[in-house]
């Protein structure tokens, strides 16, 4: 495998205790020429220290500013075109790293994808996240949350604006990938426990910021997906009280009125949202260019 047309990038933040395994990991797979970057995200303890020693690159931040910002900071600094993305932690295995790399002649992006099957509540949400960004993309997203991929580093660097800095970076850039009409595969791959540590992730908490965040992304590239279900909710609603109050009352009431306007009024912004949507995709691939 040429280790010189790609390099790693790994958001670190006090991952003291897995930082080094990991990197040898990568170098036993992928040879010792392929360069590793290392963004230690504020970290407080010996992370940059032990992945300078085990020859990767680092960038330190000053303070802790998120896991999507190392990621941002990771693809400014990047030297190849290829780059893949994977955590600090050791749930993401080094030997799946060429499974990935395997297909990125032919997409722009390959995404490691875990396995749900199993009943708990993390899965749960990961389910949830996943058939609601199908419905929004309009194509079967297995894994919306795994931060484990190959990217074309050009195509990610456009949409660096949008990518939050949180956990949730993962989310916003297959989104952005997809409604933008480039190419995506998933490679199903094993989840590994965490070895070390504690994970950074609240189910409750950052499960609600993650499904803002895609709700987001989902109104920022396809308004219509989301404004036109509430938009019939009201006017079925409104219908349905309209027949209510026919049989009960023989009239037409304030409130069916209300709802009917309501629902109007709902599929009048979607429309608008997806013109402004469309023009600012189609601005966005000008300035690419």
């Amino acid at each position: 495998m040429p280790s010189d047309n790609f390099e790693i990038i790994i958001p670190a933040y006090n991952e003291e205790n897995t930082i080094a395994k990991l990197i040898q990991g990568i170098r036993e797979t992928v040879g010792t020429t392929c360069r590793i970057c290392v963004v230690s995200d504020g970290s407080c303890d010996k992370t940059a220290e032990i992945a300078h020693s085990q020859g990767a690159a680092v960038i330190k931040h000053p303070y802790r500013m998120g896991n999507g910002a190392s990621i941002k900071t990771g693809l400014r600094n990047a030297k190849a075109e290829l780059v893949v993305l994977m955590d600090a932690d050791l749930q993401h295995v080094p030997q799946d790293i060429p499974r990935l790399l395997e297909h990125a002649d032919i997409f722009d992006m390959v995404i490691a994808a875990r396995d749900f099957s199993k009943l708990t509540w993390r899965n749960l949400a990961n389910r949830f996240y996943n058939s609601f960004a199908s419905y929004v993309s309009l194509f079967k997203i297995q894994d919306l949350t795994c931060g484990f991929r190959v990217v074309k580093r050009k195509q990610a660097l456009q949409f660096l604006y949008l990518l939050p800095n949180s956990f949730s970076y993962p989310s916003t850039l297959t989104l952005a990938f997809l409604k933008t009409g480039r190419t995506l595969r998933y490679v199903s791959i094993g989840s590994a426990a965490r070895k070390a540590g504690k994970s950074k992730i609240h189910l409750v908490q950052d499960g609600v910021k993650f499904f803002m965040i895609i709700l987001r992304v989902a109104v920022f590239f396809s308004p219509l997906r989301v404004f036109l279900p509430i938009s019939i909710f009201f006017f079925l609603i409104g219908l349905a009280y309209y027949f209510y109050t026919f049989i009960a009352f023989h009239r037409f009431t304030n409130m069916s009125a209300l709802l009917f306007t309501t629902a109007l009024i709902i599929f009048m912004l979607g429309l608008i949202s997806e013109q402004i949507a469309q023009l600012r995709m189609d601005r966005t691939e000008e300035t690419a260019q």
